[in-house]
């Protein structure tokens, strides 16, 4: 999830899946050529349908690469594409899967139908409200709507295949630290029962919201993810963890420390660059983000899961530039 207005970012045929081969050859030979490409590396395999319409992602990954929905582009030669279709292009780009950012203007119908047709497995969904209808505002209606988007997160996560929600927890300005963390955990909690009976974790990003660290103090002195972790340890459930960025507070604090603080409680990753030298976003690998020690602290906590891009998108060229960075990043 991308921080509020401080963001600096702009916004082979014979092996795809039968349904896409079909949507691509309705684009028509122009359409087509701005879809298909050739697929990098032979161990980069497209979400599978299984035979009983179950789609799953590769098989034999530790990290699951990703982008967030609202990445992949909504037209290709001047056709408006559908949810499905636009799944189709990541599967083309020879991504494992898709994280529902766009999941508030979605139905669990919706969802569950795309990932069938398209064959693409969605992991995650989010829904940008968070930042407008926030768990941490003083007024009970306010936070009253932010359960309710969530709750309709975890209901199109879960009609999807996935495993989890990703939300942004409140902002510091509603209130004091004490206030801020204390609306935000009451209402959390009101949402476990349906996170449990549908096996879907709440998992919260580290955003520049002025909570659980200090906004106008960036590094050095490093700071630390203590106060991430003592919030998620307060739940005390297994219902609730960290869906860590690793560029969003590299500002304030060494990203493979936060990682080894953060330990179990780290299931999923967002990825982007950034540099302190000219404190603004990058794409994946530029910048002077440490990646080595990411990755070392990464094996560290024997971390495997998912991790979805959140930088400029585009079609299925610039989708595959996006995948090929994340895996020398990575060091896939």
């Amino acid at each position: 999830m991308q921080n509020p207005p401080d963001t600096s970012f702009p916004a082979a045929e014979s092996n795809l899946h039968p349904t896409r081969r079909r949507w691509l050859a309705g684009l028509g030979a122009g359409a087509a050529s701005l879809a298909v490409g050739a697929r990098a590396g032979t161990q980069d395999e497209p979400a599978k349908a299984e035979p009983a319409g179950i789609v799953t992602p590769p098989e034999g990954k530790g990290i699951w690469l990703s982008v967030k929905l609202g990445m992949i582009a909504k037209e290709v030669g001047g056709k408006k594409l559908s949810l499905a279709e636009r799944l189709s292009l990541a599967g083309e780009a020879g991504l494992d899967g898709v994280d529902l950012d766009e999941a508030g203007g979605i139905t669990a119908e919706e969802a569950r139908a795309a990932v069938a047709e398209s064959g693409v497995f969605v992991h995650n969904a989010i829904n940008h409200a968070h930042w407008k209808q926030r768990l941490t505002d003083p007024d009970p209606a306010v936070r009253a709507q932010g359960v309710a988007n969530i709750d309709h997160c975890l209901r199109v996560a879960h009609a999807a295949g996935g495993s989890g929600v990703l939300i942004v927890v409140g902002r510091g300005g509603d209130g004091t630290p004490e206030e801020t963390a204390g609306r935000a955990r009451t209402e959390i909690k009101k949402l476990l029962p349906l996170a449990a009976s549908l096996g879907q974790p709440i998992l919260f990003e580290n955003v520049w919201n002025q909570m659980f660290y200090d906004h106008d103090k960036p590094a050095p002195p490093e700071q630390s993810a203590a106060r991430h972790v003592e919030f998620i340890d307060s739940f005390n459930s297994p219902w609730v963890g960290q869906y860590f960025d690793i560029g969003n507070h590299w500002k304030y604090g060494n990203p493979g420390e936060w990682i080894r603080e953060f330990g179990h409680r780290c299931v999923k990753l967002d990825v982007k660059g950034f540099s302190r030298a000219e404190n603004k976003f990058k794409d994946i690998g530029d910048g002077d983000l440490p990646w080595g020690d990411v990755r070392g602290a990464l094996g560290e906590i024997g971390f495997s899961g998912w991790a979805t891009a959140e930088t400029g998108g585009g079609g299925v060229e610039r989708l595959k530039t996006v995948r090929e960075q994340m895996q020398r990043a990575f060091g896939l």
